[in-house]
């Protein structure tokens, strides 16, 4: 089976070509990626990019066809997926993640491409705190993140078929810990500050709710979406992807961290603005469709596995919302240097 995971040298990437790799041998596993964060690699172990069989770099917005050749599965990962990114390049993050997308989609199929599985957000649901969303519940996008990831699934829909079966994963706030670690997480965030400073610093007044998912049961999930049988679906699905369980208010989650390091101080927020991106997800279809693939981490595992990786990094950095793994950071330190446009495009790209 021939994979290409479009966006792999993210957050995401690692895990899902390590994935590949274990569950599905003899797999060919092609990556395309820009590159904006390739070098931020945070593990001393081999670089995950080693398990590809091939590397493509190039913008999504400039794909080309041949790349597809013999392909029987798309990953798409390529998104501008951060809203302080999003809502700086909203026209960018429109045509990365949505006009991109849906043009790659369309040449995968007329290329043969049997699978197209898209790397959604639980984020379109918005401002939801009445009730668990489930996968038909009304859609409040408050970001140009959340909305190109609707747009993309509408049209995702229309091109899917019995001979183009697309997989949209709806998945919750993504954790844990990864070869290309990301800080601008919620949860990677409070375990990194607690690391570096011994305080928590919650930047609301903690009381949003958030579903989230270890960026390795993603990979689980992906790995499922790449084999789901079509009765498990049809043609085209939306499914949310997590757990029930994985559903916390942000103040719990920095409690959690503070457990798991008693010494830690926690500050709230009490007078910060609303935070209106509050919600909680129903994800029991995902439990139904996809029993042997379900998240297996535990919120505590996942903080210590964290702080173990941290550990392993010697990362000490008290000001590290002012470094590059936050990814606005990158983006801006890119732009300072000229390698990118304000388009986000490569400046020296032909």
């Amino acid at each position: 089976m021939n994979f290409l995971i479009t966006g792999n040298l993210g957050y995401v990437g690692p895990g899902v070509i390590k994935a590949i790799r274990k569950s599905i041998p003899g797999a060919k596993i092609i990556g395309y990626d820009i590159g904006y964060f390739a070098r931020n690699i945070t593990t001393s172990a081999l670089s995950p990019d080693a398990y590809l069989d091939v590397q493509y770099y190039g913008d999504v917005r400039d794909f080309k066809p041949f790349i597809l050749k013999d392909i029987d599965v798309l990953i798409s990962l390529a998104a501008i997926s951060n809203d302080p990114i999003g809502n700086k390049y909203e026209k960018p993050t429109m045509d990365i993640n949505y006009v991109a997308n849906v043009k790659i989609a369309e040449m995968a199929k007329q290329a043969g491409v049997k699978r197209f599985v898209f790397a959604s957000s639980c984020s379109v649901y918005g401002a939801a705190e009445d009730e668990p969303r489930k996968e038909h519940s009304p859609l409040n996008p408050l970001t140009a993140y959340a909305k190109s990831k609707i747009r993309s699934e509408e049209a995702l829909d229309v091109l899917s078929d019995n001979n183009f079966q697309v997989t949209c994963l709806r998945f919750a706030t993504a954790c844990g810990m990864s070869e290309r670690l990301r800080l601008d997480l919620v949860l990677n965030d409070f375990v990194a500050g607690a690391r570096s400073s011994g305080l928590i610093d919650i930047l609301s007044d903690g009381t949003p709710w958030r579903p989230l998912i270890n960026v390795d049961d993603m990979a689980r999930a992906l790995i499922w979406a790449s084999q789901r049988a079509s009765q498990d679906g049809g043609s085209f699905l939306t499914v949310n992807t997590g757990s029930n369980s994985w559903n916390y208010q942000v103040k719990d989650l920095a409690y959690a961290v503070k457990f798991a390091m008693p010494s830690v101080e926690v500050q709230v927020n009490e007078n910060a603005a609303p935070d209106k991106r509050s919600y909680r997800v129903n994800f029991d279809l995902f439990k139904t469709l996809a029993p042997d693939h379900q998240p297996m981490h535990t919120l505590e595992d996942t903080i210590h596995g964290l702080i173990a990786g941290l550990q392993s990094m010697n990362f000490t950095d008290t000001d590290f919302r002012q470094g590059e793994l936050m990814r606005l950071n990158t983006i801006k330190a890119l732009r300072k240097h000229e390698i990118i446009t304000p388009e986000l495009r490569l400046t020296n790209a032909h």
